[in-house]
């Protein structure tokens, strides 16, 4: 088995609508302020915290909370597991396309 296929792993927590969608939004990015995010998505605040809960719950991604000019922010990363496993998740994916062209 070649190494890139056994990362290739559908991946039920990240696959509803919203966690898909938070990830895909962290992949490319270091770190994303909470707001940014939600406003990315277009969720009300409780929405994506419940869905970040389930995320880091899972050890797939790290909220941190800081205070920058006296006001409380919270920012948000995909862990090195949360990368794998949506990576491993969009191959799952792209393996299911190629299979039904």
């Amino acid at each position: 088995m070649k190494a890139a296929s056994r990362q290739v792993q559908f991946d039920e927590l990240i696959h509803a609508p919203i966690r898909l969608r938070i990830c895909a939004s962290l992949a490319p990015l270091q770190w994303a302020e909470f707001a940014q995010l939600r406003d990315a998505l277009e969720v009300a605040d409780s929405v994506l915290s419940k869905h970040l809960k389930q995320l880091s719950e899972a050890g797939y991604v790290e909220v941190e909370r800081f205070s920058k000019g006296g006001r409380s922010h919270v920012r948000v990363a995909l862990t090195r597991n949360g990368r794998k496993a949506y990576i491993g998740h969009v191959a799952a994916l792209r393996a299911m396309t190629d299979e039904t062209t």
